[in-house]
């Protein structure tokens, strides 16, 4: 019989701990959360301040009845749940629970589950963290009354169905204001003039840069002709060579935030399968003759910090596989928001040791790509930076300037590991001009004078809007993948090219929300609340104030909105055709992958069909049809076919653009690339600048 209890949330985290810790030890899983907040009423005494009432959640009787029965045989209770807010208010609900003393050193933490980590939190039990507890409680109260409150308005106004919270609104916020900043943008025209330079058996690129040492930004095509005009012939002359040398940082190593960007950016994982996956990592992977083990630290964190134990075993991994040289020595700058609970580290795997490629038999392919990712990132952190070999030139010909530029990798440090990845540009590539001395000359080939248009800026990814998210101080690493899926599951966006794109019911409830609770999407006040929360954390506010502050404000607000929020009628938008099956008439609905028809007579008719999107090309293939943008029934890929199909089979995952290829008259596509979208040829090697 086992003397000791020990609950967890997961039994997959119970397997691997109860190894650890031996006979004497019982582990069980509490799955999740037992005591929550009420579905069917608010739960809140808004005058006995803001007193909680919890029940048990529907579907854990059995689980509690079991626990309580196996803590009364126990000498002793420990609540192991994860080392965060949530954590720390299911351990404290468990202890309400089974009558265990909150007081009493029956909580136990620990960052990784390892054998070393767990036994080693077993040394160090303390009583449960009552500000943690505050924290998530306020959090919760916090979300309840915005929710319960706003959300009956907006089904007896709008629509059924919907909700209001103060975190999704402001990401709906941020998606709309986006989209109004694309509609309103204007163009505008700008010019560049590249060439190739030649020197002996050498050639080299540079672009134009002003005129009598003064930058000039070129705007029409005029202005480029009267360049073009003053250069007197292709001999340019040195005027100067400036040789320096640059550090280049590793980055940090990762955050939840970061890891859902890098993981979008690198890996083309949605947030939602990234937590899902790291979660598997840290709850323990079964390893063969090793048995299960965690490979990654807990993933729900605000922190970079390191300890020094895992600092200590990656230099030891990094002088044994790189040498001495490519150890970091400087100390890596920790970004720890006031918002981060840091006895937490940073995402790293529990062993560097544990190199991906010896991991493959056991690991799924997308659990050793982002095991990879993790592992790759933590040990380029703790490494030495770059040095890079920079050298700009200026070339000139009758005071019209040129430069060029080159750079080369002197000392690779990190970088022989891993280079992060950027929204908006190619990873940096060696470029080296040759040896240039100043006086003497070089000539320039045939002149590149190029029409472009400055482009709006782009609608939020994933990965941007939880950054920006972050940045603003809005949410927390356990709020962001619920956050992207309640937008989106509420149909206030659709996602176009995984890009998010506001519906006209979206815009319809943040107008009213802005209309009647306008601190409910203010994204000051929405980051001051979460500043405000992590003082209760830290034991410098108290939850009941902070609850009271807010609700004071509140109140008012929501009788108003009550007495004189307008009901508003949202219209299915007339497809302007019938079902074929009922003949009653098509509507266009946003869904999951965007728009698409569906019948107006649902549910007693589900008909659906894509919507025809012509893109204004003639078939290449058959010179009749017009080619049509799909979508494939499995994986919702787009995809372009003629439509006059079956007749013509003619079909591209490539957008063709209607032009043929200069070179060799092929057909031209748009080919979507990691960094933008290219313009090539289908036959040939022919391509055009990479827009962003």
């Amino acid at each position: 019989m086992s003397d000791y209890l020990v609950i967890v949330e997961s039994p997959s985290k119970a397997k691997t701990i109860e190894k650890y810790l031996g006979k004497k030890y019982k582990v069980v899983a509490s799955m999740g959360h037992v005591r929550d907040l009420p579905k069917s009423q608010m739960g809140i005494e808004v005058k006995n301040n803001f007193t909680p009432k919890y029940i048990t959640i529907r579907g854990k009787g059995p689980v509690l009845k079991d626990l309580k029965s196996a803590a009364k045989k126990a000498k002793k209770v420990y609540l192991a749940a994860d080392p965060d807010r949530e954590g720390e208010a299911i351990a404290w609900h468990l202890a309400n629970t089974l009558n265990v003393d909150v007081e009493s050193d029956c909580r136990v933490v620990f960052n990784e589950i390892t054998k070393d980590a767990i036994k080693e939190s077993f040394k160090h039990p303390r009583a449960i963290n009552m500000d943690l507890v505050d924290a998530q409680q306020a959090r919760r109260i916090l979300d309840r009354l915005v929710g319960y409150n706003i959300s009956p308005l907006l089904w007896k106004k709008v629509k059924k169905g919907l909700s209001a919270g103060r975190v999704q609104s402001v990401a709906v916020r941020l998606i709309i204001e986006r989209e109004r900043e694309i509609q309103s943008f204007e163009p505008e025209e700008f010019w560049t003039i590249k060439t190739e330079f030649v020197k002996g058996k050498d050639t080299f690129e540079a672009s134009f840069y002003g005129v009598d040492g003064e930058k000039v930004q070129l705007t029409n095509e005029t202005q480029v002709n009267e360049i073009i005009e003053q250069l007197k012939d292709n001999a340019f002359s040195v005027e100067n060579v400036t040789r320096k040398e640059r550090k280049r940082n590793p980055a940090l190593p990762f955050t939840t935030s970061s890891l859902q960007q890098e993981a979008a950016r690198k890996l083309n994982m949605r947030a939602k399968k990234t937590m899902m996956l790291a979660q598997q990592l840290y709850e323990g992977i079964d390893l063969g003759k090793q048995g299960t083990v965690g490979l990654i630290t807990y993933m729900r964190t605000d922190s970079t910090r390191i300890s020094e134990t895992a600092q200590t075993e990656a230099r030891a991994y990094i002088t044994e596989a790189f040498g001495a040289e490519y150890i970091g020595t400087e100390k890596k700058k920790e970004t720890k928001k006031s918002n981060a609970q840091d006895a937490h580290e940073a995402i790293r795997p529990t062993s560097v040791m544990r190199k991906p490629e010896e991991l493959k038999s056991f690991l799924s392919r997308d659990q050793l790509r982002l095991y990879k990712l993790i592992w790759e990132r933590f040990v380029a952190s703790q490494m030495a930076s770059a040095i890079m070999d920079t050298v700009t030139a200026r070339l000139i010909n009758n005071n019209v300037q040129f430069r060029a530029s080159g750079s080369v990798v002197k000392f690779p440090g990190f970088m022989k590991v891993y280079v992060e990845s950027k929204d908006d540009g190619a990873e940096e590539k060696d470029k080296m001009l040759p040896p240039l001395e100043v006086g003497e000359t070089v000539f320039s080939k045939d002149l590149e004078p190029k029409q472009h248009f400055t482009q709006p800026p782009p609608r939020y990814t994933e990965a941007r809007l939880v950054r920006t998210l972050e940045e603003l101080g809005i949410g927390r690493p356990s709020t962001y993948v619920p956050t992207l899926e309640t937008i989106q599951k509420r149909g206030y966006v659709g996602l176009d090219n995984k890009r998010f794109v506001p519906t006209e019911l979206g815009e319809i409830v943040i107008e009213l929300i802005l209309e009647f609770f306008p601190e409910i999407i203010n994204i000051e006040f929405t980051a001051n609340m979460e500043q405000s929360l992590d003082e209760v954390e830290e034991g410098n506010a108290n939850w009941v104030k902070i609850v009271d502050d807010f609700y004071v404000g509140f109140e008012p607000r929501l009788e108003k909105a009550e007495k004189e929020m307008r009901e508003v009628e949202i219209k299915d938008e007339p497809a302007g055709e019938d079902c074929e099956l009922c003949n009653h008439p098509m509507v266009f609905k946003m869904g999951k992958y965007g728009k698409f028809m569906a019948c107006s007579n649902f549910p007693d008719c589900r008909n659906t069909k894509p919507i025809v999107k012509e893109i204004g090309v003639t078939c290449p293939k058959c010179d009749k049809g017009q080619i049509i943008e799909r979508r494939s029934n499995k994986k919702k890929r787009l995809f372009y076919g003629c439509g006059t199909y079956p007749e013509c089979d003619f079909v591209s995952w490539d957008k063709p653009i209607g032009r043929k290829c200069p070179k060799c008259e092929g057909m031209l596509v748009e080919k979507k690339l990691k960094k933008g979208v290219q313009v090539q040829c289908i036959s040939c090697d022919y391509e055009e600048e990479q827009q962003m």
